[in-house]
């Protein structure tokens, strides 16, 4: 079983950027998705194996999806960070081109301070 591994949360100030880390690459397809207390889990940001991108309206302008893969890392820049990007951030990752995820990451805390 794959199992992606994130790094880079932390708390930061209203304001601020921080760049999450995840393990993976050659994927079809791989995303960042985030769930805040008593909310349901959602997309934040998508990338294809062609570097072809996609952003939720709320962090469109801020946030950043990029992949390395000669080190076999996708990173998400976050900046002008807002209290409501409090989360855990989660990296997937898709085999194929449907079918959903397949992989998941256990999570990384974000807290945002205003």
């Amino acid at each position: 079983q794959v199992q992606l591994v994130e790094s880079g949360g932390g708390s930061v100030q209203a304001g601020g950027s921080l760049r999450l880390s995840c393990a993976a690459s050659g994927y079809a397809c791989m995303g960042w998705f985030r769930q805040a207390p008593g909310k349901e889990r959602e997309g934040v940001a998508t990338i294809a194996r062609d570097g072809s991108t996609s952003y939720a309206d709320s962090v469109k302008g801020r946030f950043t999806i990029s992949q390395d893969n000669a080190k076999n890392t996708l990173y998400l820049q976050m900046n002008s960070l807002k209290s409501d990007d409090t989360a855990t951030y989660y990296c997937a990752a898709m085999k194929n081109g449907a079918g959903g995820y397949n992989y998941w990451g256990q999570g990384t805390q974000v807290t945002v301070s205003s």
